[in-house]
C-alpha cells in the first residue's frame, strides 16, 4: 500500500502509527519512503508491504493507494493495476481520477472529527478496515500516542479513525483484496526499526564512545540516534562547525583512546579527504559512516544512490590501507558496524561504512534474537619508556599506545617519520614506512567478510552480484524467479575482497550481472580490478530511486535468456 501527499499533510504520521499497529498484529512488514527536498508542498510517498515471508525490498505494484494530492495519479499511474484500490476525493482531484478511484470524503470526515488536521487519522482507519485489522486492537495504542496532547485531541483522533474505519468497511471492492495471514513468530519478540537505528545499535554494541559530525542528510540520523542515548552509554557527542573539524576531532579522540565515529554524506566526506589521509599516515583507527545520496554537488539531497564507492575507495592523497563496508539488511547493519570498529582498531586504519537514503530510512521487523553482539577487544597496550609508536613488526602493526596509559611517549606526526614518530627525510626510512603501512592489506584481504551466497554460483549460468542496500531486492528477485541457472552473491564488505573471489564467481566462465544504483558500475569496476572478473552485464540505475523487485526480475531474465 502507498500513501501519497504533500509535505505537511501527515503522510509520515500515517505510516508511523500504522507500522507499530501492524507489527503488534504479527505481520511481516517492510516500509520505505521517498520525499522531495522541501518543507511544504510537493508530492511524497510512503510504501508499506505486508508479506507472508520476511522481505526487505520495494515493489512497483500498488494494491492500495491513498492519495492526498492530484499529483499522485501523474507520478504513480505506471504502478497502478486494474484491481488497485485508489482512495481519493473526486471533487478535489477532478479529471485526475479514473474508474478505479473510490470517492473518499476525507475532508468531510476529518471535519466531523474536529478539523482537517485529522484527515490522516481518517486515512488510517480506512486502511485498517480494508486489510481487516480490528480497530479495537489499536485504540489503546492511539490513546498512548496522543496522551500528551490532551483528552480532547485523543478523542478527536479516535473518532477520526473510527469514522474512517466505518467508511472502509463499506467499500465493496475491498472484499477482493488478499492480505497475507499474520506470521507467527514462535514467541519471538519483534522490533520495528530502520537502517539508521540499526547502524546506531551496531555502533553502541561496538563500544563507540565518541561521535562527531556536521549535520548533512541522510547521514545525520546516526548522530541524532547516538546523541539521544549518549547519557545511557557514555558517548561524547560533538556537533562540529564543519566536516573538516569533525574528522579531526574524531582522530583526536581516537588518539586519546576513544572508539570514534564520524557520520556524514558524500559532499561532507569530500571535505574530510585530508583528515582521512592523516588517519592513514598516523595509523589511527576511525570509522566514517557515509549516507550516500545522488550527486554531483547537491544533486538530489533527499533521494538515494550508491554513487560514493569510488570516492571512498580513492579518498585521501597518497597510498594507505583502508576497509569499506556496505550492509544490506538491518541484521547486517548491526553486525557490520561492529566489524568496522573491530577492523579499524585491529589494523589501525580508517574504515568507511557506506549506506544510502533508502537503507537508512527503510523500516522493517527484526526478531530480537537476530541482534548479535560481537566480542570487542580494546587493542591498547600500556607503554613504557622504550615505547616506539611506529616500531617495525612482521605484520606491519605496532602495538598501539595512548597518551597517559603507561610511561612512554606516544608521538604521532603527519610528516613521514621514523619508528619513534620523529620527522625524517630519509629515503630508506620512507620506503620502510610505506611498506609497513601497506603490509596490513594482506591480512585485511585474508580476513575480509565472506559474501552472502544465494544458490550455487559454481554451477549457475548467471551470477547476479549486489552490494549494500540491494541485498533485499536481489534475494526476493531470485526467490520469485526460482531458476537454478541464476545464483546470487551479495557483498557487505566491498574492499578489500577475499582472495578466493575469482574462484567463487567462476573465473569468467559464466555471465556476471552486477546490480548497483549508480551510472557507471563502480563495484563492477572494483571487482575487475581486485579479482579479474569482468561483469558481462551491468544492471544500473541512477534516477535517485531504489530498484524494485519487478525491475530486477525483468533484467535478470533478459540476462539468462539473452
Amino acid at each position: 500500500m502507498v500513501f501519497e501527499g504533500a509535505a505537511g499533510q501527515g503522510v509520515k504520521t500515517i505510516t508511523a502509527l500504522l507500522l507499530p499497529i501492524l507489527k503488534n498484529s504479527g505481520y511481516h512488514l517492510f516500509s520505505c519512503n521517498e520525499y522531495m527536498s522541501r518543507i511544504r508542498g510537493g508530492s511524497n510517498t510512503t510504501e508499506i508491504r505486508i508479506t507472508g515471508k520476511k522481505r526487505q525490498a520495494c515493489i512497483d505494484r500498488i494494491d492500495i493507494l491513498l492519495a492526498l494530492t492530484p499529483h499522485a495519479f501523474d507520478r504513480l499511474r505506471h504502478r497502478l493495476r486494474d484491481r488497485t484500490l485508489v482512495f481519493a476525493e473526486k471533487e478535489q482531484f477532478g479529471d485526475h481520477c479514473d474508474q478505479r478511484c473510490i470517492d473518499t470524503p476525507l475532508s468531510e470526515l476529518a471535519a466531523e472529527a474536529g478539523g482537517k488536521v485529522y484527515a490522516n487519522m481518517v486515512a488510517l482507519g480506512i486502511v485498517l478496515a480494508v486489510i481487516g485489522t480490528p480497530l479495537e486492537q489499536c485504540s489503546d495504542f492511539l490513546r498512548e500516542q496522543f496522551a500528551d496532547k490532551g483528552e480532547e485531541v485523543v478523542e478527536n483522533n479516535l473518532k477520526a479513525a473510527s469514522l474512517g474505519y466505518d467508511f472502509g468497511l463499506k467499500v465493496p471492492e475491498a472484499k477482493n483484496l488478499k492480505v497475507p495471514e499474520p506470521a507467527l513468530q514462535n514467541g519471538k519478540e519483534l522490533l520495528l526499526m530502520n537502517g539508521t537505528s540499526a547502524l546506531g545499535i551496531g555502533a553502541v554494541a561496538a563500544g563507540c564512545n565518541f561521535i562527531c559530525s556536521y549535520p548533512m542528510s541522510p547521514g545525520t540520523g546516526v548522530l541524532t540516534f547516538l546523541a539521544k542515548r549518549s547519557a545511557d552509554f557514555g558517548i561524547v557527542v560533538d556537533q562540529a562547525e564543519d566536516e573538516i573539524a569533525a574528522i579531526n576531532a574524531g582522530l583526536g579522540a581516537s588518539y586519546a583512546g576513544a572508539r570514534a565515529l564520524v557520520t556524514t554524506s558524500g559532499g561532507g566526506f569530500d571535505l574530510m579527504q585530508e583528515g582521512f589521509s592523516l588517519a592513514g599516515m598516523i595509523e589511527t583507527p576511525i570509522v566514517i559512516h557515509i549516507g550516500q545520496r545522488p550527486g554531483p554537488a547537491t544533486g538530489l539531497p533527499t533521494r538515494t544512490e550508491q554513487g560514493d564507492l569510488a570516492l571512498a575507495l580513492h579518498a585521501g592523497h597518497g597510498e594507505f590501507a583502508r576497509a569499506i563496508y556496505a550492509p544490506g539488511t538491518l541484521e547486517e547493519a548491526i553486525e557490520t558496524m561492529q566489524h568496522a570498529f573491530d577492523t579499524a582498531q585491529q589494523y589501525q586504519i580508517p574504515v568507511v561504512v557506506l549506506s544510502d537514503q533508502y537503507l537508512l530510512d527503510a523500516e522493517t521487523t527484526i526478531a530480537i534474537d537476530e541482534i548479535k553482539r560481537l566480542p570487542t577487544e580494546r587493542g591498547i597496550v600500556e607503554t613504557d619508556e622504550n615505547y616506539r609508536r611506529y616500531a617495525f613488526t612482521e605484520n606491519g602493526l605496532t602495538p598501539r599506545g595512548v597518551p597517559g596509559y603507561g610511561t612512554g611517549i606516544v608521538r604521532v606526526d603527519s610528516d613521514e617519520h621514523d619508528e619513534q614518530g620523529l620527522i625524517t627525510e630519509s629515503f630508506e626510512m620512507r620506503q620502510k614506512m610505506m611498506d609497513k603501512r601497506l603490509k596490513r592489506l594482506t591480512a585485511l584481504r585474508e580476513n575480509a567478510l565472506p559474501p552472502t551466497v544465494i544458490g550455487d554460483p559454481r554451477s549457475a549460468e548467471v551470477v547476479a552480484i549486489s552490494w549494500g542496500s540491494n541485498r533485499g531486492v536481489l534475494e526476493e528477485a531470485l526467490d520469485r524467479i526460482g531458476d537454478s541457472r541464476i545464483a546470487g552473491v551479495h557483498y557487505a564488505q566491498v574492499f578489500p575482497l577475499r582472495p578466493n573471489t575469482a574462484a567463487l564467481l567462476g573465473n569468467g566462465r559464466r555471465k556476471i550481472a552486477v546490480i548497483e544504483n549508480n551510472a557507471l558500475g563502480q563495484f563492477a569496476d572494483l571487482l575487475q580490478r581486485e579479482s579479474g572478473i569482468v561483469a558481462t552485464h551491468r544492471i544500473l540505475k541512477a534516477t535517485g530511486e531504489p530498484f524494485s523487485v519487478e525491475e530486477v526480475i525483468e533484467k535478470l531474465r533478459e540476462v539468462v535468456n539473452g
